[in-house]
């Protein structure tokens, strides 16, 4: 079954989701400028409630936000990539959703090889609860035997809280949910066939499919013919997915909150290994490090923080050494003393192929040096066990200790 995740008011979630003390509040997201121009691109439900809505300029309702408290946030498109990648990541590794696709930056498909309708809704959960506890990402889910039908399924699963944010949508009840879709919101159909189909008294899912194959293609073409057929339960959209990862991320939520920066430096240190030897055994590289820490929202008697910080490497590296060193330093620029931490993670974007990597003509990396430590470092842990050899500061960790760390990261 075609399963489709679809973040709920993506850019402002982020922005909760790194400002936790705003859960519950309006929240907005603009491409505001210095001269007061811009329109909201994203707000939270409280926002709404307000009577804010998503295209509003700014300047028109810049009163209302600052009479009502509304917290507005510039978009901030690496911070939104960032935490997509993270979701992707989440749930490539969890290894429920099979042939797992990034579609746009707040929208996922994928495949559970499952037809029992409580086992899908079983296994849907499980990602759906992955994605909260790995980003604190809120996410609508659609089943069903299509693309479209799966992005139909989503539809409701946004609009009606009964369903929890789950919606399976079968063969059985498939026409009673087309007759109650707006014809505008069928995915596939733009805004000048919306138009048209309109015009004409289509003016729903289930109105488009009892219309003619042969009128269909005639006057929507090869686009509207696809759409029409995958409503009618054909799988005829083909939605490729790219074999090499673009993002990686390692992350913890910490079973007792700390304050201890030397033990965030250690897992740091393993979250690091982690990933530099998943970039290895892809033959790529990476160029931009990401850390972040935030405690926990759920204890308002706690004083709140959630950081990042990231910086861009000169030349992409695939060599543990160097990606951690960057890491800690990231890790001290953001880590403030007096706040008890509940997780961590760290994320590797700008990832390429080892063979298009282009050497910077002024480094001091000897990358061919490095590529032969790494290897016989990755030599070495395949004949005599996983972190045989491993980076110095992870020594100092109990081997119980960095067991159960890495067993609550792969959950």
């Amino acid at each position: 079954m075609i399963v489709h995740i679809d973040c709920n008011t993506f850019f402002a979630s982020c922005e909760v989701a790194f400002h936790p003390e705003l859960y519950g509040k309006p929240v907005v997201v603009a491409n505001s400028n210095e001269a007061g121009g811009g329109v909201i691109l994203a707000l939270t439900p409280e926002a709404k409630q307000l009577g804010l809505k998503r295209g509003n300029p700014v300047f028109q309702v810049r009163k209302l936000i600052h009479d009502n408290g509304v917290v507005m946030f510039d978009v901030n498109h690496e911070k939104y990539r960032n935490t997509s990648k993270q979701i992707m990541q989440a749930v490539v590794e969890q290894d429920i959703v099979q042939n797992f696709v990034q579609y746009s930056i707040d929208e996922f498909f994928g495949e559970i090889p499952v037809d029992d309708e409580a086992e899908v809704r079983r296994y849907v959960k499980m990602v759906k609860d992955l994605i909260a506890k790995e980003t604190d990402i809120p996410v609508s889910c659609g089943c069903s035997q299509t693309y479209t039908l799966a992005k139909v399924a989503t539809w409701y699963a946004k609009h009606y809280a009964g369903y929890g944010g789950i919606c399976i949508l079968s063969e059985a009840n498939r026409q009673k949910a087309l007759a109650a879709l707006p014809i505008g919101d069928v995915w596939g159909i733009g805004r000048k066939f919306s138009k048209f189909l309109t015009a004409n008294n289509i003016t729903t899912a289930l109105d488009f499919v009892q219309m003619s194959e042969q009128y269909v293609n005639h006057t929507m073409k090869t686009a509207g013919l696809h759409t029409w057929q995958e409503l009618h339960g054909l799988c005829v959209i083909s939605i490729d997915r790219d074999s090499m990862q673009k993002s990686m991320s390692q992350s913890q939520t910490f079973a007792y909150m700390t304050d201890d920066i030397q033990k965030l430096r250690e897992l740091i240190s393993m979250f690091v290994s982690k990933l530099a030897r998943k970039l290895r055994e892809q033959n790529s590289m990476c160029q931009t490090v990401m850390v972040y820490i935030r405690t926990n929202r759920h204890r308002p008697d706690l004083k709140q923080r959630a950081a990042d910080n990231s910086r861009k490497m000169p030349t992409p590296s695939q060599d543990t050494r160097v990606i951690t060193d960057i890491a800690m330093q990231l890790l001290d620029s953001i880590y403030m003393p007096g706040f008890m931490y509940k997780k961590m993670g760290v994320i590797l974007t700008d990832i390429t192929p080892s063979d298009a990597v282009q050497l910077d003509l002024f480094s001091n990396n000897d990358i061919g040096k490095s590529r032969k430590l790494m290897q016989a470092l990755d030599d070495i842990n395949r004949k005599y066990g996983a972190d045989t050899i491993h980076s110095a500061l992870t020594i100092t960790r109990k081997k119980g200790d960095a067991g159960k760390a890495a067993e609550e990261n792969e959950e």
